[in-house]
């Protein structure tokens, strides 16, 4: 009997599948965009990442590395957000993602942040990746 299989199904089966080659082959380390892809699935609930962004509760993501914070088009960003003006680089995305409200107090972002220096690097890899 043929299984129906959904596109999603296997879009995640393939991801699944280069995941594990990469593991066992050694190259899925710390800072591997790879792994901050899977990783940034805890973010995708609210951030898009995609060249033709659907509406999310938060900022499109593509290209973030390099860009001037709160600058995303058309987002309605907090007055904390609008009133930086820094551009985002590895030592401010690490501090975001270690815990935001230290970063910007008076964001709107609900995160905890993630403690693992390791996890966030892999997806400050996988953001810089999204960018090129």
């Amino acid at each position: 009997m043929l299984k129906t299989v959904t596109f999603k199904t296997v879009r995640f089966g393939a991801l699944a599948l280069t995941v594990a080659l990469a593991v066992q082959s050694g190259a899925a380390h710390a800072a591997s965009p790879l792994r901050g892809r899977l990783l940034f699935l805890k973010c995708a609930s609210c951030h898009d990442i995609s060249a033709s962004p659907s509406a999310k509760i938060g900022p499109n993501l593509r290209g973030v590395y390099g860009r001037r914070v709160g600058s995303f088009p058309g987002y309605a960003y907090s007055p904390a957000m609008k009133a930086q003006t820094f551009i985002w680089d590895e030592a401010h995305l690490d501090r975001w993602l270690t815990q935001p409200t230290d970063l910007i107090p008076g964001t709107a972002m609900a995160f905890g942040g993630l403690p693992e220096k390791a996890d966030r690097e892999a997806i400050i890899a996988y953001l810089r990746q999204q960018g090129q």
